[in-house]
């Protein structure tokens, strides 16, 4: 799965271009705003996925390297969401309480 492509953006982005097309990406398809879509459940999660890596410079740096099957084969789900919090995005968001991990 390419990140880049998931939040629609090209590898030029700007750290605020990522945060803008994520916080446009996660409003639209939050299991609150889709319940009961899988299919928007699944998206939602790979939105999540990509701005883990993409917001921090020294994933998306490893990401740009190797590319995401390289990527994916040096880190691991706990790797890639770690030191990411979920939940105080979603808040910022007004949601809260739940993880979509």
């Amino acid at each position: 799965m390419d990140y880049y492509e998931i939040l629609g953006l090209s590898k030029a982005a700007t750290a605020g271009d990522i945060k803008k097309a994520y916080r446009k990406l996660a409003l639209k398809f939050h299991p609150d705003h889709n319940k009961g879509d899988k299919t928007a459940e699944a998206k939602f999660k790979q939105i999540n996925e990509a701005y883990a890596v993409l917001s921090d410079a020294k994933k998306r740096r490893q990401y740009d390297t190797y590319g995401a099957n390289g990527f994916h084969k040096r880190f691991s789900q706990e790797d890639i969401f770690r030191g990411f919090d979920l939940n105080d995005i979603l808040n910022q968001f007004g949601f809260g309480g739940a993880s979509f991990r």
